[in-house]
């Protein structure tokens, strides 16, 4: 695998050994990479990559111009592999490794502009999912899902745009303004006052 373009163009990532992560592809990634700098997504934005494998979404987002990026993954074998390429490319005072389950790591994160969300192909709980990475989440943040199957529009989200590449779903999620908004206005249950 290699860097597809920006500062780190055609430099090598290394994957981790075993079949726990599936990389996403060199020419899936430039796809989905070329269609969120026409967005206007990466310049300067705040980044995560969960179940971040080799780290080559958030690594290709850094490349790109993201300002800052961090990682997170359980497998022991993956963490070693972003580690190494994050050492190797000199993007250690922009990046973040953590350890540990997606789920619980996304609550400590805030301010994020784009989210990379690549779970395993048998992963099902997307909603769980989804409504995690929204606390994180900047306004007009945008989340990219890779998925064995078409998620279709997640309630609360607005799909962007979505399309398969190979075995891969791969679709552009932003949270629905008027869903938001609706949050917004309501009280919390730790407002609630009890007598």
């Amino acid at each position: 695998m290699r860097v597809v373009a920006g500062t780190l163009r055609g430099r090598n990532i290394k994957a981790p050994d075993g079949d726990a992560t599936r990389p996403t592809t060199d020419r899936t990634r430039e796809a989905v990479f070329n269609a969120l700098s026409s967005m206007g997504v990466i310049e300067d934005a705040v980044v995560l990559d969960l179940y971040a494998g080799s780290g080559a979404m958030g690594i290709e987002a850094l490349s790109r111009g993201a300002r800052r990026c961090t990682f997170i993954e359980r497998d022991r074998r993956a963490l070693d592999a972003v580690r190494a390429n994050v050492a190797q490319l000199g993007l250690g005072d922009r990046s973040s490794v953590s350890a540990g389950d997606v789920m619980v790591g996304v609550v400590a994160q805030r301010g994020v502009d784009l989210a990379l969300v690549d779970p395993p192909y048998e992963f099902d709980d997307w909603p769980a999912l989804l409504n995690a990475v929204s606390v994180a989440l900047a306004p007009d943040a945008v989340v990219v899902a890779e998925s064995g199957r078409d998620l279709g529009a997640p309630a609360g989200w607005t799909v962007l745009r979505s399309k398969r590449y190979g075995r891969t779903w791969v679709s552009f999620l932003q949270r629905d303004r008027g869903a938001e908004e609706a949050r917004a206005r309501s009280p919390r249950a730790t407002d609630t006052v009890e007598d």
